[in-house]
C-alpha cells in the first residue's frame, strides 16, 4: 500500500530522511519514509486496540455515546494533523505521537492510575507515560528480532517529553520513572531538551481535545447543564453568543456548536503564538527547537489562563462530580484487590504473565502484575475482579 507523503516546509520541522534512527537498524522502505511506519505500527498494535475500552471520565458500561481512551487519541491526532500542516510540519510524526500518548494509560481512567501508583510505591513507582514507552520499547511483542515496536528516536522522545525536559535544574535522572531510565540508558532521549515541534504540537492538541469533549461528555451525563459554563472565560462567551443568535436551538446543536467554536479558537489562538515565538526566536532547524529556552509551540498567555479556568470548572463539577466519585472509587477498590492478590499469589497469573515473575512480593513480580493490570481494559478488569474475588463466578 502506498501512502501520502506529509509535506513538511518549516525548516524546523523534523524531517524522516534524518531521523536519528531506532535502536535496532532496519533497512527502509520506498512506500513509506520512518515516521510513517511508526504511525503504522502504533494503529496495529494491541495496546491501541484496547484503547476503545478503557475510560476517559466514564466506564465503558455507562454510556456508549462517552468518549474513550480510542476517541479521544482519534480527536488529539485530527487536531494535532490539522495544526502541523498549517505550521509546516510532519504531520505523519504529530499524528503518531497523538495516537501513542496514552497508550500507558490504566483501566478507569485516572482512578486507576492513583490507585496503581500506591501499589507500586514501593516498587520504584508507576506513571502512565513512562507506562506508554514501556509498551512500545517491551511488552509488544509482534516482531522476530526485538521486543516493542522499534519506533524511531524522534517518537519515542516526543513520547517521553512532550510536556517539556525531563532533567531540569530541580530535576535529576534519579527521579525519572524506571521505564525511562532503563531506555535512556540504551538509547538516549536527550532528556534535558525541548521536545521536537511536532511533540509539542501533540501536547496542546491533546489540551484542546480534552476541554472539548469533556464539555460534550459532562453535559450528555447531566453533571452540569450549559447555562452552569456562561461565567467561565472563553466557553460562556461562546455559549451566549450561539444561544443569542440562536435561542430555539435544540441543546443537542447548541452543545456541538459551541464546543466547535471553542476548538476553532484554541487552535487559531495556538497558531497565532506559535508564529509569533517562531518569529521572536527563529529556529532554523529541529534541534533549534530542542535548544530553545521555552517551548516555540504554545497558547498566549491569555488562552493558558482560559484553559486553567476551563479546568477549574470542570474539577468540582465533573472530576469530582459524587456520581463520577462512586465509579472511580469502585475503580479504585478493583485495581488494588487485583494488584494485592496477585503480588500474593503471582500464580493466579495467566502462564504468560507468570514468566518474569520471582516469588511474592518480589519487584520484578510487582513490576509484572503492574503492567498486566495496566493493560487490561476497564470491562476486562471487572470481569477479572469476578473471577477471582467472587465464588460463584468460573475461575
Amino acid at each position: 500500500m502506498t501512502h501520502s507523503t506529509s509535506t513538511a516546509v518549516a525548516p524546523y520541522a523534523s524531517v524522516p530522511a534524518l531521523s536519528r534512527g531506532r535502536l535496532y537498524p532496519e533497512q527502509g522502505m520506498v512506500e513509506r519514509d520512518a515516521f510513517q511506519r511508526d504511525r503504522d505500527r502504533i494503529i496495529h498494535c494491541g495496546a491501541f486496540r484496547r484503547l476503545q475500552y478503557k475510560t476517559q471520565v466514564f466506564v465503558y458500561h455507562e454510556g456508549e455515546n462517552f468518549r474513550t481512551r480510542l476517541t479521544h487519541s482519534l480527536e488529539v491526532a485530527q487536531i494535532a494533523r490539522s495544526v502541523s500542516r498549517s505550521l509546516g510540519l510532519n504531520e505523519d510524526l504529530a499524528e503518531a505521537l497523538a495516537l501513542a500518548h496514552d497508550l500507558g494509560h490504566t483501566p478507569f481512567g485516572h482512578a486507576g492510575e492513583d490507585a496503581l501508583k500506591v501499589c507500586m510505591k514501593d516498587y520504584q513507582g508507576f506513571d502512565h507515560n513512562a507506562q506508554s514507552l514501556r509498551i512500545l520499547t517491551r511488552l509488544e511483542h509482534r516482531y522476530l528480532d526485538f521486543d516493542g515496536l522499534n519506533l524511531t528516536w524522534e517518537t519515542l522522545e516526543g513520547l517521553v517529553k512532550h510536556n517539556g525536559p525531563l532533567i531540569t535544574p530541580t530535576r535529576t535522572s534519579d527521579s525519572l520513572p524506571l521505564a525511562i531510565k532503563e531506555y535512556a540508558g540504551l538509547h538516549d532521549l536527550d532528556l534535558h531538551s525541548y521536545a521536537g515541534p511536532e511533540a509539542q504540537v501533540a501536547a496542546l492538541a491533546d489540551d484542546i481535545a480534552y476541554n472539548a469533549h469533556d464539555i460534550d461528555d459532562g453535559l450528555k451525563a447531566g453533571l452540569f447543564q450549559a447555562r452552569d459554563l456562561l461565567d467561565v472565560p472563553l466557553i460562556g462567551p461562546i455559549l451566549a453568543e450561539v444561544s443569542g443568535a440562536r435561542p430555539d436551538l435544540e441543546i443537542s446543536r447548541l452543545v456541538y456548536e459551541t464546543v466547535r467554536r471553542l476548538i476553532t479558537a484554541m487552535v487559531y489562538d495556538l497558531l497565532s503564538e506559535t508564529r509569533r515565538r517562531v518569529a521572536e526566536d527563529r529556529p532554523q532547524c529541529v534541534n533549534d527547537v530542542r535548544a530553545n529556552h521555552r517551548p516555540v509551540v504554545s497558547f498566549s498567555a491569555e488562552m493558558a489562563e482560559n484553559d486553567r479556568a476551563f479546568k477549574n470548572f470542570l474539577f468540582p463539577n465533573m472530576y469530582r462530580h459524587y456520581k463520577v466519585n462512586r465509579m472511580t472509587s469502585k475503580a479504585r477498590r478493583v485495581v488494588r484487590d487485583l494488584f494485592g492478590l496477585l503480588l500474593d499469589e503471582p500464580r493466579l497469573l495467566p502462564p504468560d504473565w507468570q514468566r518474569g515473575c520471582d516469588g511474592p512480593h518480589s519487584p520484578k513480580t510487582a513490576r509484572r502484575v503492574a503492567d498486566y493490570i495496566a493493560g487490561m481494559t476497564d470491562r476486562f478488569a471487572l470481569d477479572e475482579h469476578s473471577r477471582l474475588f467472587d465464588p460463584s463466578v468460573k475461575p
